[in-house]
């Protein structure tokens, strides 16, 4: 979906001759999958951190075109609504003191981002989901100004017959509501890692990605609030499937959720994946491209319209070979930099130990429980009771601290990255952990001392962002 489109009224011509380019590129997919065509490099990570744009009382700024126009990064890109933006960094090969070289290229961006921020009275900001957004202003009035996000709530709507997105989100503070557009969706802003894996080992990577989701979920939990309800510790699950449903009410026959956790491991290779978006996913952006096959243009477009909370992509080396990525999409933006590249570091080393175990976790540990402990994570963060390999029941706290935290260390000195990076960064997630004050935890905490004030909860959020320590550090 980064990929800009030219219009947003399709015919059913259109759909036809999409499906008819999306069958072939899909069929050559499978074709280099079968003769090995893919770059052997593994290690190479990255990421995309989805952020705000606030003002002075700390309410969303629907500036986006403004700010792009004078920071002039093409690594900083719209995203749906005007007050969101996107930050990407150069992925890095995993070594050394590569997780520092990505805080630093994070940092610099941020940093100057927030310089341009200031001459629009206005600063950067990330956060899973903005305490002070209200529902009137997910409106399209704040929709950017690309002509994909005007054809995606076009086709959301279509298949929908028309009928509005139901929210309806359970918790302390329930919530349930209707919007007639996809702008719901602007509201949940993440951090994206990639990683690039070799073929032969891709399945194994993505099955990792999976069963470490729940853990991840739970000590990067980070969206507590949504307009002033308190509900999940990582609302933006919920917030996410919901906002862009196909089915419309009564609807039956419905397709898969266009974000979903999946439906079963990847038996052989990430081409399951795609045969299954080709197969159980209805196109939704039918823009014919003038790109040859071998770019499978039709087939990364519509992959970038099925939101997987791990999805598969496609991506080409420098020289033109086709790579591997696995797209981490879990973690909640925030709530510092250096958070950040904390649970990236979490990521990286957990799922280089899982993935490379003798006996595949897989086996261990069914697809259904994998699942049903990501969703009580995202509900309870580090509260959450999970089972793990091995059939046993411990809370996300104890299965951090004492299971997983080493396999994370023992992951990154099997990448070989340097050690400063291992202990400095899983330092923090340590800490984060035994103070059970993740992002999540501490706007809990701000709110039981000084009440639901959503601004003042975001003014002293933004202040400590600002300051740049980690969120454990943080005060009430």
């Amino acid at each position: 979906m980064g990929k800009e489109i030219t219009r947003s009224h399709f015919n059913k011509r259109d759909f036809s001759a999409f499906e008819s380019r999306l069958r072939e590129e899909t069929a050559l997919l499978q074709e280099w999958f079968e003769r090995d065509r893919f770059s052997p490099t593994h290690g190479v990570g990255g990421f995309e951190v989805e952020c705000w744009l606030i003002d002075a009382e700390g309410y969303p700024a629907p500036i986006n075109n403004q700010f792009l126009d004078k920071l002039q990064s093409p690594l900083v890109v719209p995203e749906l609504a005007k007050f969101n933006v996107e930050i990407n960094t150069p992925p890095q090969r995993l070594q050394g003191r590569a997780l520092h070289r990505m805080q630093e290229n994070l940092d610099n961006l941020w940093n100057l981002g927030n310089k341009v921020a200031a001459t629009l009275y206005t600063r950067l900001i990330m956060t899973g989901i903005l305490p002070t957004v209200g529902e009137q202003m997910l409106s399209l009035a704040n929709i950017s100004d690309r002509t994909r996000f005007r054809a995606l709530n076009e086709q959301v709507l279509r298949c929908r017959q028309g009928a509005p997105l139901e929210l309806n989100i359970p918790g302390p503070q329930p919530l349930h509501t209707y919007h007639t557009d996809v702008m719901l969706e602007s509201a949940a802003t993440s951090f994206q890692i990639h990683l690039q894996v070799t073929p032969g080992r891709d399945a194994r990577f993505y099955n990792a990605a999976l069963i470490l989701s729940a853990p991840m979920v739970a000590a990067c939990a980070n969206s507590p609030y949504l307009f002033g309800h308190d509900l999940w510790d990582e609302t933006r699950i919920p917030l996410f499937e919901q906002a862009v449903s196909l089915c419309p009410p009564g609807g039956e026959d419905c397709p898969p959720g266009r974000v979903s956790f999946g439906r079963s491991y990847v038996q052989q290779s990430l081409m399951e994946c795609f045969l299954e978006n080709l197969h159980d996913h209805p196109v939704l952006m039918p823009e014919l491209l003038d790109t040859p096959p071998p770019r499978l243009s039709h087939l990364r477009l519509h992959n970038g319209t099925i939101w997987r909370w791990n999805r598969p992509l496609i991506g080409f080396d420098a020289d033109g070979t086709p790579h591997l990525r696995i797209e981490h999409r879990v973690a909640a933006a925030g709530p510092s930099v250096v958070d950040t590249l904390a649970n990236a570091a979490l990521f990286f080393g957990l799922v280089q130990s899982l993935a490379t175990e003798a006996i595949p976790p897989e086996s261990r540990l069914s697809f259904d429980r994998v699942c049903a402990n990501f969703y009580a994570a995202a509900r309870e963060g580090l509260r959450a009771r999970a089972i793990w390999l091995g059939n046993r029941e411990m809370t996300m706290r104890d299965l951090l601290l004492e299971k997983l935290l080493p396999m994370a260390r023992q992951g990154l000195e099997a990448l070989g990255i340097a050690r400063e990076d291992n202990e400095y960064y899983l330092g923090i997630i340590e800490a984060r952990v035994k103070s059970g004050r993740n992002g999540a935890g501490w706007q809990r905490s701000y709110v039981k001392k000084h009440g639901a004030d959503m601004r003042a909860l975001t003014a002293a959020y933004t202040e400590h962002q600002r300051r740049g320590t980690p969120v454990h550090e943080w005060d009430v």
